[in-house]
């Protein structure tokens, strides 16, 4: 039996949990979510306790036991705490500005990178002396907010030898020594 698919998901106070057939509907003070759950899975709320079972022991339903626990999880934690994303940029003249929802990226292009951001994801940069400048993403949907900060470090990955690009706070770079390491 699936270990993470049949863990229990605690609902914290202020969190509105509502099933309607398959699908399920999360409200809370960050926002409010839905997701359809697969065939061969039921969901049951007892004392502020949500619980998943399968139906029955196919093997596709097996594989998305865990799978919808774990999105359901995510939308209660998303509604009541929200999610958050640091990312930074590393390069000379590599710079980021935001006018609401339009991030405006400057990363050694020829013109300027302009995206819009959805309305749902909360936009903020920061570009302090002696730092590199940052993007913060917040959201109360966790895919969402995956897919926009993926959208956002395409741009320009980080790269090997120089470590320059977009990436996330914290993350660490594999680096390569370059074609000078060889020569002796």
């Amino acid at each position: 039996m699936s270990r993470i698919g049949k863990s229990i998901i605690t609902l914290p106070k202020g969190i509105e949990f509502k099933i309607e057939g398959k699908t399920v509907t999360v409200k809370g003070p960050k926002g409010q979510l839905t997701h359809t759950l697969n065939d061969g899975l039921s969901v049951a709320i007892e004392d502020g306790v949500v619980t998943l079972a399968r139906e029955n022991e196919e093997k596709s339903t097996r594989s998305l036991h865990g799978l919808n626990r774990a999105l359901v999880a995510n939308m209660v934690k998303g509604v009541s705490e929200g999610y958050k994303k640091e990312m930074e940029l590393i390069g000379v003249g590599y710079r980021a500005t935001n006018q609401g929802q339009k991030l405006d990226l400057s990363l050694g292009y020829s013109h300027n990178i302009i995206l819009e951001i959805p309305q749902e994801v909360i936009l903020e940069t920061k570009a302090e002396k002696g730092q590199n400048p940052q993007i913060i993403l917040q959201s109360h949907d966790k895919e969402l907010l995956g897919m926009v900060a993926a959208k956002i470090r395409s741009f320009r990955k980080p790269e090997p030898y120089k470590g320059k690009g977009i990436r996330f706070k914290g993350e660490q770079i594999r680096r390569k020594a370059g074609k000078s390491a060889g020569k002796k």
